[in-house]
């Protein structure tokens, strides 16, 4: 579909591997902990992206500036899964968008970390969520923004493989590809449930990297919990400029934690006080 181009973009400085996998058992630790707090949230759909998001806000990958978070130039992160807000909190956080105090708010009433994003209430919240299949949508917005104005910002929106069911899904995918929208990179979280049954039951998920071809994407697909594959994969799409990527993680639903891992039906559930400490302890 074209050549790749070296990026002449000023990028973040980069943590090193090792800190990168301090960060991301930090990152469970917190999504555990507010959701577990909260009694209620997606502490599982959370766990199978938390390399991703390590990867996009800590690895080098997303340029952005906490204190400044409506800079122009920012490369935007729309977290289409909104149900795993809380991974999406515990990264700003750590980033410096807001106290991490705040995250021991989740859901309450008055907080700004509702059970979905709201780009209204929080800092460094580019798109209100939650709703499926709405997220590439919006992604292709800001992508053709960026042309419009002259602007070299990337637009990369995070989807879950269940989400993808959705129809207005692939009608974002075939106006991107016809666009040749070359700043705009979809990462299918590809952890093999959604919320009542295996993604298997319903589609095919061996056809995956064919259909997005078929619609004109450039497909690659990693382990999602590798981090220098993730990282790879990443800079590969960020450099990529002949039209969109999309980047099939392959994940585990509860990644971390043997109990969600073994069980689907935590997608919706916080873990219970009484087995918090034990979690805490097999996450490290």
């Amino acid at each position: 579909m074209g050549d790749q181009h070296a990026s002449t973009r000023a990028q973040p400085a980069a943590a090193t591997l090792d800190e990168l996998r301090d960060m991301a058992r930090r990152l469970r630790r917190e999504v555990l902990i507010m959701t577990t707090e909260a009694g209620s949230g997606h502490p599982s759909s959370s766990f199978s992206a938390v390399e991703i998001m390590t990867q996009l806000y800590f690895g080098g990958i997303l340029r952005h500036r906490p204190q400044e978070p409506h800079w122009p130039d920012r490369d935007r992160f729309i977290l289409s899964k909104g149900h795993a807000a809380p991974i999406l909190y515990a990264v700003l956080a750590e980033a410096g968008y807001f106290p991490k105090a705040e995250l021991r708010t989740l859901r309450r009433l008055g907080s700004p970390l509702e059970g979905h994003p709201n780009m209204r209430r929080l800092p460094g919240v580019e798109a209100s969520t939650g709703s499926l299949g709405q997220g590439l949508s919006i992604g292709l917005g800001h992508a053709l923004a960026a042309r419009l104005d002259g602007r070299d910002y990337q637009v990369y929106v995070l989807l879950g493989d269940g989400e993808i069911e959705e129809g207005q899904v692939w009608e974002a995918a075939m106006t991107a590809a016809h666009q040749r929208v070359g700043n705009l990179v979809a990462i299918v979280d590809h952890n093999g449930y959604q919320q009542t049954a295996a993604v298997s039951q319903v589609t095919d998920p061996r056809t995956y990297g064919d259909k997005w071809a078929a619609f004109g994407w450039r497909v690659e697909e990693i382990d999602g919990h590798d981090l220098e594959a993730v990282r790879q994969a990443l800079l590969a799409a960020r450099d990529y400029d002949a039209g969109p990527c999309v980047i099939i993680a392959h994940t585990v639903k509860g990644k971390g934690l043997k109990l969600m891992e073994d069980d689907f039906t935590w997608h919706g559930r916080a873990l219970p006080k009484d087995k918090l400490e034990q979690a805490l302890e097999e996450l490290g």
